[in-house]
């Protein structure tokens, strides 16, 4: 399944990488199997936030075997916001996707936002506070990431970013359009990128799925709740202040694109 160097792919699947060399050899393969098996013309492209350590040298190594892997490298760190946005800059897909590097989210829960998607919205977002109250779904983790994270999302929603129970989860998946059109507005490079992205598409109207998915924690995360949560609400806070200032007022509706046969009979509703 070589992709054509004209062709668009169906999917863009955008993993920010900042010291992930003894993970992404362990996530890399998953993906790249389970997108084969697919079907559909696809891209991976790992942007290397700039590491210290083998991370460049274990996407390379990977791309030996599979021709729709890309190594984007950053000549800095800059953060995760950051890195997500140059990858989504990047891609060619119809949908794109960005997922973290742990692998902490299967990569077959993809098809429960593909659903989403088919079904009229214009992103989906993955959601571990959903699947914490199914007993269909299995959410795996550590008790004080799961306290920070409801302190910290009563807190959201204290503050404007109301109707979504799980902000932070690192699997949401975009039409294209609207992911150029918020991706070119963002402008938060820390951890609140989350964030900054619902609100610019609230304040828009697209239309936000937010989807149960199965997750489990893994070790060597790189966030440092106590550091990191302070930050976010820095950046929140500044996110209100550009809000107020108009800078998230859409200015064109984003051009409609071809799609796969499933998403063309439904558009991005941006007014």
């Amino acid at each position: 399944m070589t992709l054509c160097p004209t062709q668009t792919p169906y999917l863009s699947v955008i993993i920010p990488a900042y010291n992930e060399a003894r993970r992404l050899p362990l996530f890399l393969p998953r993906v790249i199997a389970h997108l084969n098996g697919r079907g559909y013309p696809y891209e991976i492209l790992v942007v290397d936030d700039g590491s210290h350590d083998q991370t460049a040298h274990a996407v390379r190594m990977a791309a030996k075997t599979c021709s729709h892997l890309r190594l984007v490298q950053l000549t800095r760190n800059m953060g995760k916001g950051a890195a997500v946005r140059r990858g989504m800059q990047a891609a060619r897909g119809t949908i794109q996707l960005f997922a973290d590097a742990d692998g902490a989210t299967p990569i077959e829960e993809l098809e429960r936002l593909e659903a989403a998607l088919i079904a009229g919205a214009d992103l989906a977002i993955g959601s571990r506070a959903l699947a914490s109250h199914n007993p269909a779904f299995r959410v795996h983790a550590r008790w004080h990431r799961s306290l920070l994270g409801n302190l910290f999302n009563n807190l959201v929603r204290r503050l404007g970013i109301q109707h979504i129970a799980d902000t932070q989860c690192g699997f949401k998946l975009f039409r294209q359009p609207v992911a150029q059109d918020l991706f070119a507005v963002s402008c938060v490079d820390g951890y609140a990128f989350d964030l900054e992205l619902l609100h610019i598409a609230h304040q828009r109207r697209y239309r936000i799925a937010e989807v149960p998915i199965n997750w489990t924690d893994q070790p060597g995360s790189k966030v440092r709740p106590w550091r990191d949560g302070s930050l976010m609400i820095r950046e929140l806070l500044a996110i209100r202040r550009r809000e107020a200032q108009g800078l998230y007022r859409p200015r064109s509706r984003p051009a409609a694109s071809s799609v796969e046969p499933a998403l063309a009979t439904v558009e991005p509703t941006h007014f």
